[in-house]
């Protein structure tokens, strides 16, 4: 099959440009600068992408898609439809399932579903414990995307704190480690101290003092002391304050330590507790007006390295239970590109910047083979924008399996429109097309 995008606007490594696209098959096979194409150029199907954008695809590489375990919020299926009508073609999935995927079996049992239902590529973390070091010894490092700890509990109680477990994971591991950073300890005294002050009717804007700045910052300092020590390769999973933005512009020159952040982190503030209650708990917390406006900084200036979702999905019932019965999460991995490109719109973010902290950079990162640019020979996963089209998210519109996203009611400047993975078109318009699978991610290591 020989598809020809163009006439696009195409972003690819800090350079926007006018120009055509040929994809044969998986692949892409060609780039004509200028729309100046050969005379005796053949295709099967012609795109007329005068009036959009062209990007490679979304990598995002932190979603809980629930499967296996909680698919009554959320599976495979459902989650990469949504993904895919949000410009995302590859996902990395976290290890808090039921059970959780803390051995290699368990793992390769999650590789397995997603070989038969998903519609975008994939990986999956190995989960750590406070036991497992000899399985993420077992680590095949072009396989598997990486390890997740959580050093602060969260959905699945997957917590390890055993210090020197934790030193263990970070001098033997042969992958990536991806770390939820919160301090445990000062979490459960701040809540201590809010239970005996509200009683169960806490506040939802006491969340962030309660799962607090200073959680973080040590949490993160802790594993940057870490990483430094054993030369680890260290992700630090969605940066949520200020003060972490400090250490992180400490240590840019060491290149095995880079970080995260996600939208939510971006868009909401303190401010937006009041009106939107349990639906933006998440951990860690949403924070101050401050806190946003720097991470915003931090993304522009690539001391924060990816944007990616945190993708959480829980039941709209259980969002709507008091502050200590309500599950922190949100879901976002089909607003996600909207909601950076309309920070865009607001000339918070470049496009070039959007493009290189979703799609170029987290292929770096994980040394993902042959995907996250538009080069020629690397796969096509293409993402059109129509960057005038509005559209209103609401529950006509919203794909995933819980059915509501705190970005509900926001109208975007901007609309994907065309989303293909391995050079299949995947999504059009609001159509998708569920023949279409993702393949296993491979890591160049």
């Amino acid at each position: 099959m020989r598809i020809l995008i163009k006439n696009a606007t195409i972003v690819n490594e800090r350079l926007s440009f006018k120009g055509s696209l040929l994809i044969v098959d998986d692949i892409i096979k060609a780039i004509f600068r200028d729309s100046i194409l050969p005379k005796d150029i053949k295709a099967d199907e012609v795109i007329d992408a005068s009036d959009s954008i062209l990007i490679p695809g979304v990598i995002d590489e932190h979603v809980h898609f629930r499967e296996p375990g909680m698919t009554h919020k959320a599976d495979i299926h459902s989650e990469t439809i949504a993904a895919a009508a949000g410009g995302v073609t590859s996902f990395m999935d976290m290890p808090n399932n039921i059970p959780a995927a803390t051995t290699i079996n368990i793992l390769e049992n999650k590789y397995e579903t997603a070989k038969e239902k998903s519609l975008i590529n994939y990986s999956f973390y190995l989960g750590a414990t406070n036991e497992n070091i000899n399985e993420i010894e077992k680590i095949d490092a072009k396989s598997i995307c990486g390890v997740k700890i959580f050093m602060g509990s969260s959905t699945g109680n997957m917590l390890v704190d055993n210090k020197r477990n934790i030193e263990k994971i970070f001098e033997k591991s042969p992958v990536l480690i991806a770390v939820h950073c919160e301090n445990e300890d000062i979490i459960k005294k701040n809540l201590a101290h809010y239970k005996n002050k509200f009683g169960d009717n806490i506040p939802f804007q006491y969340h962030n003092k309660i799962r607090s700045e200073e959680s973080c910052y040590v949490s993160t300092n802790h594993a940057i002391e870490l990483a430094e020590k054993y030369n680890s390769q260290l992700h630090i999973l969605h940066i949520s304050t200020a003060k972490e933005t400090e250490l992180l512009a400490a240590c840019k020159t060491n290149k095995r330590i880079t970080s995260e952040t996600c939208p939510h982190y971006l868009w909401f503030s303190e401010n937006d507790y009041a009106a939107m209650q349990g639906k933006i708990k998440c951990n860690p917390s949403i924070k101050t007006q401050a806190d946003r406006d720097a991470l915003q900084n931090a993304v522009s200036r690539g001391i924060i390295n990816v944007v990616a979702t945190d993708h959480a999905p829980h039941l709209y019932s259980e969002k709507q239970n008091n502050y200590l019965n309500c599950p922190s999460g949100l879901p976002s991995v089909q607003h996600s590109l909207n909601v950076m490109l309309e920070l865009v719109e607001k000339n918070i973010f470049t496009i070039e910047t959007v493009v290189e902290c979703m799609c170029h950079n987290p292929a770096r990162i994980f040394s993902i083979k042959k995907r996250g640019f538009i080069r020629e020979g690397y796969k096509a996963d293409i993402v059109l924008i129509n960057p005038n089209k509005k559209q209103e998210v609401n529950k006509t519109n919203i794909l995933y399996k819980c059915g509501w996203t705190p970005f509900e009611n926001t109208t975007f400047n901007a609309k994907i429109t065309h989303t293909f993975v391995n050079g299949k078109l995947v999504y059009c318009n609001g159509k998708i097309n569920e023949t279409v699978k993702g393949e296993r991610l491979i890591f160049e290591r």
